[in-house]
């Protein structure tokens, strides 16, 4: 059973904390993490892109010229995928990229990927993040206390307005709650900063 030390905002060491085998300390599956993140990145395409075919494009209803004598190749419309302007031949069209991955894919992604924060030594615990206001400031001494120099996910138990609107300016830094993870997220961001709360419902919801 993998042990954390738990942490204030202050960054003064306050405790530790067990974290439960099934969901911390598992084997590894990056086929099932790679697999996810294609997954999460392909449902969140727009599949706008579109482009004409010869039967859109404007004109071309006259044939150019005779069929033959003239010397010239023979078409029929200047609206041919050959043409300059004219329509395009197997271009995309709008259609969904979405797919379902199975369940026991993403769950042992998910917990693939809160594994390896746990090996990589960048899972950091709080006993509580709670501001008193809205202010930017107090979030970037929360993370400097921490001693975080690069991207974060802050992971709560539940939405926190103050430390949602807070953090939200902050480069680098995403706020989620404990039943909204996903493993593109956890390995996007280098450090994954979570309370003991929402170790709680992570464990509960996951396990």
């Amino acid at each position: 059973m993998p042990k954390v030390d738990v942490y204030n905002i202050s960054g003064q060491k306050v405790g530790d904390i067990d974290l439960s085998d099934d969901i911390f300390a598992v084997e590894i599956n990056t086929v099932a993490m790679h697999s996810a993140v294609v997954n999460y990145l392909a449902n969140a395409r727009q599949g706008t892109q579109s482009t004409k075919t010869k039967a859109e494009v404007r004109g071309g209803g006259k044939k150019p010229w005779r069929q033959k004598g003239t010397g010239r190749a023979r078409h029929g419309s200047i609206r041919n995928p050959q043409w300059t302007g004219g329509g395009v031949a197997l271009g995309p069209k709008p259609r969904s990229y979405k797919y379902t991955l199975p369940k026991k894919v993403k769950r042992l992604a998910l917990k693939s990927a809160l594994t390896s924060k746990v090996v990589d030594n960048d899972m950091i615990v709080l006993d509580d993040l709670k501001l008193e206001a809205i202010k930017t400031k107090e979030m970037v001494n929360v993370l400097n206390n921490l001693k975080v120099d690069s991207t974060a996910l802050i992971v709560l138990p539940e939405v926190d307005r103050n430390v949602v609107l807070s953090a939200r300016n902050i480069e680098g830094v995403k706020t989620t709650t404990a039943n909204s993870i996903n493993t593109y997220d956890i390995l996007k961001y280098k450090k994954f900063i979570v309370t003991k709360d929402a170790v709680s419902r992570i464990e509960e919801v996951y396990a």
